[in-house]
């Protein structure tokens, strides 16, 4: 028991790091910001800020443990996204192209999906 406690814990931590630092630097990198606008999404840069905020919030439950269900949900949506905008059009490409481009938006989905079902 004590074991899955550490394990999850680090879970936590690790997916509370990458979210709370991608929704900073969402925020103070211009060459991120300007790469989020250039997706072409309707209303850009307000989104960009709500996705960041998001990003952060969510972050900080997790890494406090707290509402950690609810926090994971906006993230998987995040993620999504995320693989369909910026990943996807690696498939043209190639299969391995794409392989290669999303595997961390893969890892960090599947660390999302294992958060929500592990969480009470």
């Amino acid at each position: 028991m004590q074991h899955s406690l550490v394990v999850m814990n680090l879970l936590r931590y690790s997916v509370s790091y990458v979210f709370i630092v991608s929704g900073f630097m969402k925020l103070i990198s211009a060459e991120l910001s300007n790469a989020f606008v250039n997706l072409g999404l309707p209303y850009a840069e307000l989104l960009m800020h709500v996705v960041a905020f998001l990003e952060i919030i969510c972050g900080v439950l997790i890494l406090f443990n707290k509402s950690v269900k609810n926090a994971v949900i906006p993230l998987i949506g995040i993620m999504a996204a995320a693989l369909c905008l910026t990943k996807l059009p690696a498939l043209n490409s190639g299969y391995i192209d794409f392989a290669f481009d999303a595997r961390l938006d893969a890892v960090m989905l599947v660390l999302l999906l294992i958060l929500y079902k592990c969480s009470p």
